[in-house]
This record gives C-alpha cells, structure tokens and sequence, in this order.
C-alpha cells in the first residue's frame, strides 16, 4: 500500500531562493533588454523562477500533479483580466477608427492649459476612476486621449502616464464600485464606508501632494512653441476624421454602463461593439480609406471594422508622431500582455501552493510589537506579494487573511489593516511591470511603467505617509476593551 508523501514545512531559505532568482533575472532582462523586457526576457525569467520553486516543492514533498493544479488554478484567477484585456484591445481599435479617441484629442487641445496639463489630467483621471470605480477603464478611455494631448503639445509622455496612474488609483482607492475598495474590508472583517471614510486620511494629503509636484512640472514646461503644435495636430485630425460631438456617445455609453455596474468585460465590450457602429455610421472616409479588398463597399466596411477589433487600426498621416498615436489597438496588441500574466501568475501560484510566501510572512512578522510595525510590515507584505504574484487580488487577498489575527491580538483594529491593504496593495500594483496591472497600463498607455514609476506621485506618496501615520499614531484606532458587566452579590439571607 502506498503511504502519503511527508510535506515539509518550507524553511525562509526555501523561500529566498526562487525570489531571488527571479529579482535576479528580472534586473539582468531590464538591464539587456531595457524597456523591451516584458516582450519576452521577463516571462523567461518567471518561468524559470517558477520550474526552481517547483523543484523546492518536490523536494519538501509536494507531487508534481499537486503543483500543476495550483499552476491552473492561479491561471484561473487572472482569466477575467485577460477577457477584459482583449475587449480593451478592440475598444481601442474601434474607437480611433470611428473618432471618438481622435475627438477626445481634439478637444483636449483646445481646453487644456499646458502649464496646468499634467495636474489637470491627474484630477481628471481621478474624477472618472471615482465615478466608475475602474482604474483600467479610466486609463484604457480618458487615459489614451490624454497621452494623445501630451503627444500634441510635446510634453512628457511619462509624467502624463505618471499623471494617469496617479488619477485614476486615487479614484479608483476611494470610489464604493471599486473591485478592491470592496475587497479589502470584505478580507478585513470592518464597513465598506468605514473603511472609504478611514483611508481619507492617508489618500486625500497624499493625492494634495501630487497634485503640487504635477503643478510645479507644469511650469516648468516651455510652452512658447506649444500653440503652433497644437494648432498642425488638430489641422491634421480634423483633415483625417469627422470631428464632432456626437464621435463622443461611444464613452458615454461606457460610462453609463460602467457607473450602473455592469461588469467590465461585457461594459467594454459593448463599448467597442458601439465604436466600430460608430465607425460605419460617421466615418465613410477613414473606412473607405482603408478598403483594400475586392468585395462590395458595405462588405469590406464591415471587414475594415472587424479588423480593427481584433488587429487594430494604422494610419499615415504626414506627422509620424500622430501616426504612431493612432495606429493601435485590436486584441492582438494585448497578447503580449496576457503572456506576461500568465507566466507571472503561474510563478506566484506555485509560491502559494508550496507555502512559500507564508514563510515569508511568517519571517516578517517576528519583532513587531508596535503599530508602525504593524502597518509597515503589512504594507511592505502587499508590496512585496504584487512583486512576486504579479497580481492586485492576490496582494490584498493574502496578507489581510495572514495579519487578520495578528493586528486584533496588537490590539489594533481592523480597519487600521483594511487601510494598509489598500495603501500597500491597490495603489503599488501599477508600479510593477509584470504585474496585472502594470503590463496594462504599458498596454493602454504605450509607457513603460519603469518610465513613469518616478512621475505616479501619488501611489509613492502614499504608503510612506501611512507608515509615518503609523508610527507617529496619526489616526490609529485601538480596539476597545471588552466592558465587564458588575454585578452585585446576591444578599444571603
């Protein structure tokens, strides 16, 4: 009769060695390859990080089958961000083919200052992201028109992606149909508006912080040259599309979906299903201009559009700069993404299955005895958890049910751990080049997030305000003790 494998309990050696490893490689990939390292070179390195932590797991006695299942299953868990991603892909596709991107650029133009262009995208970006509690539909939408605004005024595309992050992380933190804002005190055990209410303290100096730093980088900008630029990109938006007001309904109608709370993959969805109808409704001229088939005109239409879902959309404008701008989207510009998530998540999946990242935490909580501590500890776990499992969930999921314990035997309540969920989980994510959430920005926004990490103000600012917070006991609930009843004694008679 065979008997069960012994599964050893993983020691912190255990552990270090395939992050290690993969902190390695990853700074070798950058170092090679530079901003061409989530192409290839990074999803390499988390492979091979997680076939060594595998072998860790064979060695403590995991079987090889166990291992696998926890590869699907943590695949699993990141297929919803990538059918978000191939709909965002067409969304983008569709909506710089039918001029909703374009008049969106227009606009911008027109409106925004140059000197104030990169404080005003922050507030912008954190207005919408608020309104619909989604960081990646506000970038994947107003984000794109806003790096389409920088390219047209010469200014900094990383501090405009900077900008973006920081706006729409900020909404995304303290909006109540925000994914995470729900998360974190579902994980936590406190009250969804408890929680919104006590991140303010942390989140609202922090966003105040960037919002000044944006300010001063506007004026430092030389806009003397900026109107004759501004002026050449609209002239040649407006010779390539029909600019007008109603190329816009296709936002609209995403928006409306999105605040309704429908869900994101079905909301963008519709939204690009609405651009590409938009397209053959309003914009004959760009269609007809890219017709390159034999069929009848209403046919060939019709493939024009279906290409620019799922292949994008390129023109040839006499700016090569509007060129590059325009000629995106279609879900096969996503792909590439969804192979860095995959690998990314495989290596964090088998981390946890073989109970690698629990030695971990284990090993940072020993000496914490104060709140600072507490907080410090927990945020850098959220930190380091969107390093190694590349994903935002798993960031807030994992150390909130590890400390759940820990911050109500300190003394501390829950809603000082529900906080730092989100000062160390939510907001660093976009940060991270591998993770989820930050090869979709690079996705969106053409920027690679080693670019504008320095310039998201915001999602810097914050977790080190709340460890000074912590340590300094600016707004730190305690628990209060348990109130004993008194009772009298019963008189004998």
């Amino acid at each position: 009769m065979n008997q069960p494998n012994t599964i050893k309990d993983p020691s912190l050696l255990d552990a270090l060695i395939p992050i290690v490893t993969l902190i390695i490689l990853m700074g070798s990939a950058v170092y090679l390859f530079g901003d061409a390292s989530s192409y290839g070179p990074n999803q390499i390195a988390l492979l091979v990080g997680m076939f060594l932590a595998a072998i860790v797991g064979l060695k403590n006695g995991h079987t090889w089958k166990s291992i696998e299942e926890g590869i699907v299953k943590g695949i699993s868990m990141s297929l919803g961000a990538c059918l978000i991603l191939l709909a965002v892909g067409s969304l983008i596709g569709t909506w710089m083919l039918s001029g909703t991107v374009p008049t969106l650029i227009y606009y911008g133009l027109s409106m925004l200052n140059p000197t104030f262009f990169y404080a005003a995208s922050a507030l912008i970006c954190a207005i919408v992201a608020m309104s619909i509690g989604s960081s990646w539909t506000t970038a994947a939408t107003i984000g794109v028109a806003l790096i389409g605004v920088a390219t047209g005024m010469e200014m900094s595309l990383a501090i405009t992606a900077g900008a973006i992050v920081s706006g729409a992380y900020f909404g995304d933190k303290l909006s109540p149909l925000s994914e995470t804002t729900n998360l974190a005190p579902a994980i936590a055990g406190t009250d969804l508006f408890e929680h919104i209410k006590y991140m303010l303290w942390t989140t609202v100096p922090s966003f105040c912080i960037a919002l000044i730093l944006f300010s001063i980088l506007g004026f430092q900008e030389d806009t003397g040259a900026v109107s004759g630029r501004i002026e050449q990109m609209q002239i040649l938006l407006n010779q390539e599309f029909n600019i007008a007001w109603y190329n816009l309904v296709p936002l609209v109608v995403l928006l409306a979906l999105a605040i309704n709370k429908m869900p994101a993959f079905p909301a963008v969805s519709i939204g690009a299903l609405v651009g590409g109808i938009w397209a053959l409704l309003f914009q004959n001229d760009v269609v007809s201009g890219m017709l390159t088939s034999e069929f009848h005109d209403s046919i060939t239409s019709l493939m024009v559009v279906w290409t620019a879902m799922f292949d994008g959309v390129v023109f040839t404008t006499p700016d090569d700069n509007l060129n590059s701008l325009l000629s995106r989207g279609g879900m096969s510009s996503m792909l590439n993404t969804i192979w860095l998530i995959i690998c990314a998540m495989s290596f964090g999946a088998v981390l946890e299955r073989i109970g690698l990242l629990k030695a971990i935490v284990s090993a940072a909580l020993k000496g914490a005895t104060s709140a600072g501590d507490m907080v410090s500890r927990t945020i850098l776990t959220c930190i380091g958890t969107n390093l190694v499992t590349a994903d935002q969930y798993i960031s807030i999921v994992m150390p909130g049910r590890m400390y759940k314990e820990e911050f109500e035997k300190r003394g501390l309540h829950q809603l000082n751990l529900s906080r730092s969920l989100e000062d160390g989980g939510t907001i660093t994510s976009p940060l991270i080049p591998w993770n989820t959430c930050g090869a979709y920005m690079q996705s969106v926004l053409g920027v690679h997030p080693f670019t504008y990490i320095f310039y998201a103000f915001f999602n810097l600012i914050n977790p080190i305000l709340a460890v000074i917070y912590a340590y300094f006991g600016i707004k730190i609930l305690r628990l209060e003790p348990p109130k004993v009843e008194l009772r009298h004694p019963e008189s004998r008679a």
